[in-house]
């Protein structure tokens, strides 16, 4: 399996949940980011039940990153 295949496994199907820090005038906000399995962002959610829920509205299996 190529390194390009093996970064799109699942691209289709899942979303990684993960946490991520947004910047903004205020000062840095931690969130929960939402990505593909290729590791493009495809959305972000203040809490981590919120970036699930958003994850299963659009079709895909959320899992979790350590």
């Amino acid at each position: 399996m190529s390194a390009e295949m093996f970064a799109n496994l699942g691209t289709p199907d899942m979303a990684y949940i993960r946490p991520i820090i947004i910047a903004s005038e205020g000062g840095d906000a931690e969130a929960w980011g939402v990505f593909s399995a290729n590791g493009q962002q495809l959305g972000w959610a203040p809490a981590r039940d919120l970036a699930f829920a958003a994850a299963m509205q659009n079709e895909l299996v959320p899992v979790s990153v350590h």
